[in-house]
């Protein structure tokens, strides 16, 4: 299979991890010789309640029971769809009361700057130095990271790039911004915070010019800090919330979320100004349904910040500079990027899952299910500990 893998399936780096899978349940993957491989990882922070939950499951074939892909979005009526929105409305700050259902991150970025530009009438979009937001042309024109951009270029005009943190860039932001687009956390440059209250000085400034605020709660969304949404640490509300991986406990879906009489730009004038086939698909859905509640009903999300208090107590060595972050939100920052590669493979090999961040060579993510028990994450600790000895021997030696 793995010769196939390489043979017929599209590769997005040079060297994949390869790994062959069997299954998954909880905080492992399971490899097809029975070896269990703890996830310090959870599909990039998307499988938010770990693999498999069984609620999420029941969801799922409960309705694949009843009925799958039945129309485009937008124009039948479906239960899961209907009840998942208003669910999310009703914890959201008043003026996000509707959502647009998606397939993917990315493809909820798009419709978020298309938005922007029909409510606005205005064409310039600002976004930060080194952010992420996926890889369409219009995510890909916002990705604050030229190396990444360059080979397919031209891309959409009109976009500049202030630096995340930096109070004097503010300025930038003026009567042509249509909107500003920051990540609440920024995830590829290696799990930054805002601070001195940046992000409310972004919001005052949006709201003096008359610009639209966009926060990417893609990663940082459905209780990985410690709140539901990340911006509710920074007593801040964004005029278009995306969100997207955690939402489904693994399966591909996206948002974009904004008032109803925003979105009602994208019904008229003209008609069909966002669309999408599987957006809103009955099963993802019920998938995403199935989440919240437990996510609501349990106690994951306020454990997630004492989880991160005992990551921050066992994970102190050396090797290890600083970890940023928030809540289940971790980067390890090393010393080199060498030790970082060592770190991640030797990993590897003893069955405990990490991975790179996209823009910060020195990082490593930290990113388990929000389920991961305090066994789990000591486990895990321990190796990381113990391989970054290991290097510290070989360097020595």
């Amino acid at each position: 299979m793995k010769e196939d893998f390489f043979k017929y399936q599209a590769q997005t780096t040079p060297h994949p991890l390869a790994l062959e899978i069997s299954h998954a349940k909880g905080s492992y993957i399971y490899d097809i010789d029975g070896n269990a491989h703890l996830d310090f990882v959870a599909g990039v922070s998307a499988c938010s309640l770990g693999h498999c939950h069984p609620a999420v499951i029941k969801a799922i074939e409960e309705q694949l029971q009843k009925y799958m892909h039945v129309m485009v979005y937008g124009e039948y009526v479906q239960k899961p769809t209907v009840e998942y929105t208003k669910l999310l409305a009703s914890l959201l700050p008043a003026k996000l009361d509707t959502t647009y259902l998606v397939n993917s991150g990315t493809e909820a970025i798009e419709g978020a700057l298309k938005l922007a530009r029909r409510v606005t009438g205005r064409s310039q979009i600002i976004s930060a130095e080194h952010a992420y937001h996926g890889s369409t042309m219009g995510s890909l024109s916002v990705m604050g990271f030229e190396e990444r951009k360059k080979a397919f270029r031209p891309l959409i005009p009109d976009i500049s790039f202030i630096n995340f943190n930096n109070e004097n860039d503010i300025s930038k932001i003026n009567k042509e911004t249509a909107a500003v687009i920051l990540e609440t956390i920024q995830g590829g440059a290696g799990f930054i915070t805002p601070n001195n209250d940046y992000l409310q000085k972004i919001r005052q400034r949006c709201d003096e010019v008359g610009a639209l605020l966009i926060l990417d709660e893609i990663q940082p969304g459905f209780g990985r800090t410690g709140k539901l949404f990340a911006f509710e640490h920074y007593d801040i509300a964004p005029d278009i919330l995306v969100i997207g991986k955690g939402m489904a406990s693994g399966l591909p879906v996206g948002a974009f979320i904004a008032s109803n009489q925003m979105m009602a730009c994208l019904k008229d004038k003209p008609k069909l100004g966002h669309i999408t086939t599987f957006g809103g698909n009955p099963v993802i859905a019920a998938a995403c349904l199935a989440t919240l509640k437990v996510l609501l009903k349990e106690q994951h999300i306020k454990e997630t910040l004492e989880k991160e208090k005992l990551f921050r107590s066992l994970l102190i060595h050396p090797s290890i500079k600083k970890i940023r972050g928030k809540g289940l939100m971790l980067a390890l920052m090393l010393e080199t990027t060498e030790i970082v590669n060592y770190l991640v493979l030797s990993a590897a090999k003893k069955k405990l899952i990490l991975f790179w961040l996209l823009f910060e060579p020195k990082a490593v993510r930290i990113s388990p299910p929000l389920t991961i028990s305090n066994e789990e994450i000591r486990q895990g600790c321990e190796q990381i500990i113990k391989i970054l000895n290991g290097y510290q021997s070989t360097t020595v030696n």
